[in-house]
């Protein structure tokens, strides 16, 4: 079949099942990619619902929970006790994957790791995001997206050079883990095709989150091995100008020149052309050298306009540029809506709410459509019975058990 004939039905990941143990943003995430990509993700729950589930309804969980956990079958798994630990080695011969993103060791605990599943079943691809990766000294300590923020230097690069160190507010270390999580799982797959063995896949998030601090770095190693201060929304190293984030007359637009020719398109769009040929910003390096006097002429244009109008003098005038949007107005973006990424739903605490589709696009492939997501254990009857051939009565006395 040619790419042109492909539909909406012949995903790339078509054929593949999933066993998603993934907890809050990083391990769901990577679920929420495989069910797009076309696999059938089995979430798997304990018998009181993963962190984000049992948190209720009502609070600040039930939308990620909602955004991340569509497109998936929803089973319960009490792997405490036997009977659960039992039950999921029946069901990995079964499978092509388990993903997790427990504590390091947890599912060890039990005689159900990477190691016990793969023995059962050696194509199975076993793979596990944590904070630290399961070798090395840091194995075994606890990471969340603040503390990774912390202990890979994230925070120590932001924020302003009279303040704190500060996180983002955006959890991009639970995120950049759950994508490189995913890409682990489809790189064993595309191994598995050609050799027909599974693997193991370990990954770290301070592994992932290192590459993101090149630019620190490089002016790191520019200055001598010195780590210079804070710089709030300028350059990390002070060597681009202009590069930072300027006032509006309805809030902030973020403005960086790359090139000369940028810089010449941005006096061009403020009407003030003659900027340009001045000595102190004739060049990028003079640039640098009187940043504070530039930044102050650029602000006292924009300050006059909208963030709308200066977006629009900008791309008229090929100008990078950007609004500093608000949540409403990246909820209401036009491009997001244009490209199918959010779609509107109706969800029952929180009323209507954007929902994504996945962000890995095939141009011949429309994503499956959104689905709400199950109640705890909901398709635990039919997957059970689907793949292991569990009846009725067998599953009525493993709930009496409490194993499901």
């Amino acid at each position: 079949m040619s790419d042109s004939e492909l539909t909406t039905h012949d995903q790339p990941l078509a054929g593949v099942t999933v066993l998603d143990f993934g907890q809050v943003y990083n391990g769901p995430y990577c679920g929420f990619l495989l069910a797009q990509a076309g696999a059938r993700v089995i979430k798997v729950e304990s018998r009181i619902g993963e962190t984000l589930r049992s948190r209720g309804q009502a609070t600040s969980a039930a939308y990620p929970f909602a955004l991340l956990n569509t497109n998936k079958a929803c089973i319960t798994l009490n792997i405490q006790a036997a009977e659960g630990q039992a039950l999921l080695k029946r069901l990995v011969t079964k499978v092509d994957v388990v993903s997790e993103n427990f504590a390091p060791g947890t599912m060890d605990k039990y005689d159900i790791g990477a190691d016990a599943l793969r023995a059962i079943n050696p194509r199975l691809i076993y793979a596990a995001s944590t904070g630290y990766g399961y070798s090395g000294p840091y194995r075994d300590y606890l990471g969340m997206d603040i503390t990774l923020q912390a202990m890979t230097g994230v925070m120590s690069v932001t924020g302003e050079g009279d303040g704190p160190p500060l996180k983002t507010a955006a959890t991009f270390a639970d995120f950049l883990g759950g994508v490189h999580l995913y890409a682990g799982i489809v790189t064993a797959l595309l191994a598995r095709a050609r050799t027909g063995q599974g693997a193991t896949v370990d990954i770290s998030m301070q592994d992932c989150v290192f590459p993101t601090l090149a630019t620190a770095l490089g002016s790191y190693f520019v200055a001598g091995r010195r780590q210079g201060p804070r710089v709030g929304n300028r350059h990390p190293g002070l060597a681009l100008a202009p590069y930072n984030v300027y006032p509006a007359a309805d809030g902030y637009v973020a403005i960086i020149c790359i090139r000369e020719g940028h810089f010449r398109k941005l006096c061009a769009a403020m009407a003030q052309p003659a900027l340009a040929d001045q000595p102190r910003f004739a060049t990028n390096a003079e640039r640098c050298r009187n940043m504070m006097a530039l930044d102050a002429l650029i602000g006292a244009w924009s300050q006059n306009l909208t963030r709308a109008e200066i977006f629009a003098r900008a791309q008229m005038h090929g100008v990078i540029c950007a609004p500093v949007n608000a949540l409403e107005d990246v909820i209401e973006d036009p491009q997001l809506h244009a490209r199918g990424t959010l779609e509107w739903c109706r969800h029952p605490e929180l009323g209507e709410i954007p929902r994504m589709h996945t962000a890995l696009r095939f141009r011949e492939l429309v994503p499956p459509a959104l689905t709400d997501v199950p109640e705890l254990g909901a398709d635990t009857d039919l997957v059970l019975g689907e793949l292991i051939g569990l009846d009725a009565a067998e599953l009525a006395r493993l709930r009496a058990a409490e194993a499901i």
